[in-house]
């Protein structure tokens, strides 16, 4: 254990954290996401007692977000609901992404297809304990500067 860092942040998952460069992404996924398959032998981080609202603070605590990007965070949108349509768990998360966000930024809704693309390409997944179904985050890393 280390003094101020959030206890969801296992030791597998910091080491991934510090390993990202610039514009990786990591995909934070609910309990049933394809992320074995989705990841096709990319780390698969397991944090299965956590929420969504829970590991998305955890991981922004210590991991930048990207501010040189439109949408440095998007989220899997439902499934034949319309456009804007958020659950209360994205909205939940969205509100917590916000105050991290700079000048014209937003978190991007992804349709579901979309989402598992962009998943293919991420660093690695953290597979969580949420329920919610399309309860799925994408954020991509930033730079620490002086």
């Amino acid at each position: 254990m280390l003094k101020g860092i959030n206890t969801l942040l296992t030791p597998d998952l910091l080491k991934i954290m510090m390993e990202m460069g610039h514009d990786d992404a990591l995909v934070l996924a609910d309990a049933n996401f394809t992320a074995m398959r989705i990841a096709a032998g990319k780390p698969v981080i397991r944090l299965p007692g956590s929420s969504m609202l829970q590991t998305v603070c955890a991981v922004t605590s210590l991991l930048p977000l990207a501010t040189d990007v439109a949408h440095p965070a998007g989220f899997m949108a439902v499934s034949g609901e319309a456009p804007d349509y958020r659950s209360a768990m994205q909205r939940e998360v969205i509100e917590a992404l916000t105050p991290q966000l700079v000048a014209d930024q937003s978190v991007e809704p992804i349709e579901r297809f979309a989402f598992y693309e962009r998943a293919r390409s991420a660093y690695a997944i953290v597979l969580t304990g949420e329920m919610q179904p399309f309860g799925n985050f994408i954020l991509r890393k930033g730079v620490i500067g002086e």
